[in-house]
């Protein structure tokens, strides 16, 4: 039983930070609880390796990607045109580039044909924004917060016919979207929010009040998707705040861009501080519903989040290709550089990350396209594993041209070299590890997901908050579910002669599957070890994750070549086999260090510092804080 019992602050009062159960609580009930449809990644942390779910790898549809191939071109041959380094100097992209995208159709390009758009899957879609990521991040931020994040994804998937046929076609004609979610005391944390919008005395419309802050697009958006606080609702005796998601028009009264903000990269991105006064937003502009707001932000970014993947593994072989190249041209010590082990090695182990970078990105997203699949945390490991392996590239390459990677292209140009971006690349790319969900909030969210069937299995044994008869079922639970679990989680396929289709790559899949059953049990152990405090070893955590994030990349890379392989590309294997056995190294490092003596001493220092007990080592500078 839920009721309404009272309007949620005013956007003026002091905030009142939230409990850590109110937060624990807020986000929980955002969850998505069930498990409708299968998931390789969920099936792996429960020590399960369902390669059937991924293998045959998903074939991209024929006639859809025929459909894209024209817009494709368009788009590349508008790309070649754009002068980017002009666009980061300026911090402007030319209205005339924008007026171009919006004449091919760029800004809709999955919305559906009966609305105006392009109707294109999601595989075009992606591979449209590694297109443009591998030239310009500036433009890939303008392209996809528009319609990965703003108005067009939450409207395709919680709209209403009249929601859609009012907007969609706005937007297929190239009005640009924003999405606004975070405020200066609320990021991940949404139990914080202080925007509110309060329902006027007939309940026609909402007043909304607040900022929101880093609003990608908002500078120039038409339309926004801004979530707020509605009156809260008392559940099981509690109240619990609500969030609720409206569509709102830059041109409705109060609706004000109170500043532009500038960062290290994307120089041209039109982020912004946006503020809203008294804004009368109409009850009919309520996407999916009151209190749905939360749910609808996560839902949106777990789809949403399938761009970035994509853009990363763009980016990655536009780095491989500078990289190559300079190696072969470069001659230091009587030969190229890429003959010399230290840089041959660094360009080996690019080119295979590029590999299984694509590889997640494409297997995530035509996972999704193919429908009856849960992809949120395949979405979180593809965004978290491809921004960072990316990351490391980008760094590469950087160290691979040397000086002349440091130096701006315009410098370079002005000395008669040609003007390779690397720098701005860098510049470019180090956000990826913050949009959409940091690396470290990626975890958090696999983590809770990896552990979600013993949380519900065996967790109120434990709780201090668990009632008599709350542990009385846990415990038949648990009695019903781990013994024969816990057992079959010894023996597997891994240690037979299997996965003989896949040729070489065969030992990476036993491995895998033998490291499946082990993290699954460790897992396991690190409940029964730290009970449910648990959830406070993050480290511990975190280590988990990135086992099982290596884990399917190493299942995304051996699918992907054996489907290349029959495709006609018998390379593709050397390439899986140099990822795999990288990541292979990676998993068992991680597995020797899961419960790391260190983790302790590192917190009892941690909490030193914050202290102020380590002050006197900052003595001796300026610093930057005066």
């Amino acid at each position: 039983m839920a009721t309404t019992v009272a309007s949620p602050a005013s956007a003026t009062a002091p905030p009142v930070p939230a409990s850590e159960h109110e937060a624990r609580d807020v986000a929980e009930a955002a969850r998505e609880t069930e498990w409708a449809h299968p998931s390789f990644v969920r099936e792996l942390f429960l020590g399960r390796f369902r390669l059937d779910l991924i293998h045959p790898h998903p074939r991209p549809d024929p006639e859809a990607m025929a459909r894209a191939e024209p817009f494709l071109a368009r788009l590349r041959a508008l790309l070649e045109r754009v002068d980017s380094d002009a666009i980061d100097r300026t911090g402007q992209i030319p209205e005339s580039v924008v007026d171009e995208l919006r004449a091919i159709g760029a800004f809709g390009i999955k919305i559906p044909r009966e609305y105006g758009g392009l109707g294109l899957s999601p595989l075009a879609y992606v591979r449209a924004m590694e297109l443009v990521t591998s030239k310009d991040g500036s433009l890939t931020a303008l392209l996809s917060a528009s319609q990965s994040i703003g108005v067009p994804q939450p409207l395709a998937l919680f709209g209403t016919e009249e929601q859609k046929r009012r907007y969609f076609p706005r937007l297929a004609r190239g009005a640009i979207s924003a999405f606004a979610l975070t405020e200066v005391d609320a990021g991940s944390d949404p139990a914080n929010m202080t925007t509110a919008a309060v329902p006027s005395e007939d309940g026609s419309h909402f007043v909304l009040n607040g900022e929101k802050l880093w609003c990608t697009n908002g500078t120039r958006a038409e339309l926004f998707v801004v979530m707020a606080r509605t009156p809260d609702r008392v559940v099981g005796g509690r109240p619990r705040k609500q969030i609720t998601a409206f569509i709102v028009e830059r041109d409705m009264p109060g609706v004000e861009v109170v500043q532009r903000l500038r960062f290290m990269g994307l120089r041209a991105i039109e982020n912004g501080l946006i503020r809203f006064t008294n804004v009368r937003v109409p009850r009919e502009n309520i996407l999916w519903g009151e209190g749905k707001g939360l749910k609808l932000a996560l839902t949106t970014l777990n789809t949403g989040r399938l761009t970035l993947p994509g853009g990363c593994a763009g980016v990655g072989k536009s780095m491989l290709q500078v990289a190559r190249t300079w190696a072969a041209e470069r001659v230091q010590w009587g030969q190229p550089i890429g003959r010399h082990e230290a840089v041959a090695h660094k360009l080996a182990s690019m080119a295979a990350t590029t590999f299984a970078m694509e590889a997640i990105a494409e297997l995530a997203t035509l996972l999704y396209e193919r429908g009856g699949y849960d992809i949120r945390l395949e979405a979180a490991i593809a965004k978290m594993y491809n921004t960072e392996a990316g990351w490391r590239i980008v760094d590469e390459t950087l160290q691979i041209r040397g000086g002349r990677g440091y130096e701006t292209a315009e410098s370079l140009a002005r000395r008669g070299e040609r003007p390779i971006p690397v720098e701005r690349a860098m510049r470019d790319f180090r956000i990826n590890l913050i949009f959409e969900g940091s690396s470290e909030i990626m975890r958090l969210f696999i983590a809770r997901e990896a552990v979600d069937h013993h949380m519900r299995t065996a967790f109120a044994l434990v709780d201090p908050r668990a009632t008599a008869s709350d542990r009385v079922r846990a415990l038949g639970r648990i009695v019903r579910f781990y013994p024969a679990w816990y057992a079959t989680r010894w023996v597997g396929r891994g240690q037979l002669p299997s996965y003989g289709e896949f040729g070489s790559l065969a030992p990476h899949l036993r491995f895998a599957e033998r490291a499946t059953r082990r993290l699954s049990r460790a897992i396991v152990h690190a409940m029964v070890r730290y009970g449910p405090t648990l959830e406070r070893r993050q480290m511990v955590l975190f280590r988990t994750v990135d086992i099982g994030a290596e884990l399917f990349a190493i299942s995304a890379a051996c699918v992907r070549a054996r489907m290349l392989q029959q495709e006609g590309q018998p390379e593709a294997a050397t390439l899986a086999d140099v990822f795999c056995r990288e990541a292979r190294g990676r998993i068992r490092r991680r597995f020797s260090e899961l419960f790391n003596p260190n983790d302790a001493a590192l917190t009892r220092l941690s909490r030193q510092v914050l202290d102020g007990r380590h002050a006197w080592l900052e003595q001796g500078i300026v610093g930057m804080l005066h």
